[in-house]
């Protein structure tokens, strides 16, 4: 695994709604860099990536639990493939193995980690989705963080980033015992 940069990034939500939260939401993404090996070639057998969502999980996700500075309520993934790439290129890394060392960093997680990968250019952004950590069926957790590095990924590179938040969304009005239809 070839990193060129990490980054944290972390928000902090404090009124929503023209209203003053009684608590902040935080959320906090660490994203990794990486250059992608596959790059402008058909590769059938992806398994060497999974091993890279396993080491991407364990480099980043227990600084990213403990930037949130409490409790991880709600966790997701995300990957972009730089545009010499394909979009298994990011399915590989995040999917098979990725999600043990995100529980660990958590304390568990019962939920399926939420994922979005797509193959885009330097500086796109990309949505984060989140669910409780738990309960993939707690609608006041189903949220995004949206993060953006400008100068990546690079045609040649693979962007992974995984979120954790304190919280759900800052208003929530659809959930808690409301009927579904």
């Amino acid at each position: 695994m070839d990193v060129r940069k990490i980054v944290f990034t972390t928000e902090e939500i404090l009124a929503e709604a023209g209203d003053r939260l009684p608590r902040p939401v935080r959320r906090v993404a660490g994203i990794a860099v990486i250059k992608n090996p596959y790059a402008g070639r058909f590769v059938e057998d992806l398994t060497p990536l999974f091993d890279v969502g396993m080491e991407l999980g364990g480099l980043l996700m227990k600084r990213v639990v403990d930037l949130l500075g409490g409790k991880a309520v709600s966790y997701g993934k995300a990957a972009i493939v730089g545009t010499m790439g394909d979009v298994e290129h990011g399915a590989a890394i995040l999917h098979p193995k990725l999600g043990k060392p995100m529980r660990e960093a958590v304390g568990g997680g019962e939920a399926i980690i939420p994922s979005n990968a797509k193959v885009a250019a330097a500086g796109t952004l990309i949505d984060i989705p989140l669910v409780n950590k738990d309960n993939i069926w707690s609608f006041d957790e189903l949220d995004t963080m949206t993060v953006v590095v400008a100068d990546a990924p690079r045609p040649d590179e693979i962007l992974v980033a995984m979120a954790v938040a304190d919280g759900g969304r800052p208003r929530p009005r659809v959930g808690k015992g409301r009927a579904v239809v």
